[in-house]
């Protein structure tokens, strides 16, 4: 089959049938979203289909996955359209997780897609194996419970745990579910120097093995709403990585 690698052995997850975490796919080929439902399905997911952006978004109003896979390249509206419409949307599907599948490969349309708040990227071709395994990475990492603090405080930067409101001299600012993400990182490893690497790991479970462009221009867009007044928090490691402390004078 075009653009999937057919999997080889599937391991099962026992799940009550009422407690089955709820992904939506959508893609135009039909033998691609036919694949992911048995493979999802038989790894303890319940699978809901749909082939365009608007049978999407009709599906989605109805009732909100706990995570969508949804192909960039539909026939009526495209999965960055899609994704744009659910991020501005006031809704509960406002923040429903986001696993783009394309063809194009390409470090722009990889970045577009973590700009409007996706949890992944998957290339076609891919592997049905891989494609699970994310689909429960993204859900561990965004249906996990915090033990930690439930607010986090550094200098005049604030992050409610529970809310995910965020606070720097007491503005709130909006961020998107991967900047959140990323700024929590930064927060629970205040004055450490995180590499690229480790950043890429723990925010996307993923290593963007062509560049770290992708990294670099994510962690632009968040100082550009952290940074835009007041000292700066998050600085640059030359040829390490990534720190959240104070200036130094």
């Amino acid at each position: 089959m075009d653009g999937v690698q057919t999997p080889s052995r599937l391991e099962s997850t026992t799940t009550e049938p009422n407690s089955k975490p709820r992904v939506l796919v959508v893609d135009d080929e039909a033998h691609i979203t036919e694949l992911l439902a048995m493979a999802l399905s038989y790894s303890g997911f319940s699978v809901e289909q749909a082939s365009s952006g608007a049978s999407a978004i009709e599906s989605l109003r109805d009732r909100v996955p706990d995570l969508v896979v949804l192909d960039v390249m539909l026939p009526d509206l495209g999965g960055f359209d899609v994704a744009r419409r659910l991020r501005n949307s006031e809704g509960p599907a406002k923040d429903v997780p986001i696993i783009f599948l394309t063809a194009r490969d390409s470090t722009q349309d990889k970045v577009e897609g973590l700009r409007l708040g996706s949890d992944d990227y998957v290339t076609k071709p891919f592997s049905v194996e891989e494609l699970v395994e994310r689909v429960r990475a993204v859900l561990r990492r965004s249906g996990g419970a915090s033990s930690g603090p439930r607010r986090l405080v550094f200098s005049d930067l604030e992050i409610d745990e529970d809310t995910r409101d965020v606070w720097r001299a007491g503005r709130l600012i909006e961020l998107t579910p991967t900047e959140f993400r990323l700024l929590h990182l930064l927060m629970t490893n205040a004055r450490k120097v995180l590499t690229r690497e480790q950043i890429l790991q723990e925010v996307w479970q993923y290593t963007f093995s062509s560049s770290t462009s992708v990294l670099d221009t994510y962690i632009s867009y968040l100082r550009s709403k952290i940074d835009a007044e007041g000292h700066p928090l998050i600085h640059t490691v030359r040829g390490v990585g990534y720190s959240l402390r104070l200036p130094r004078s």
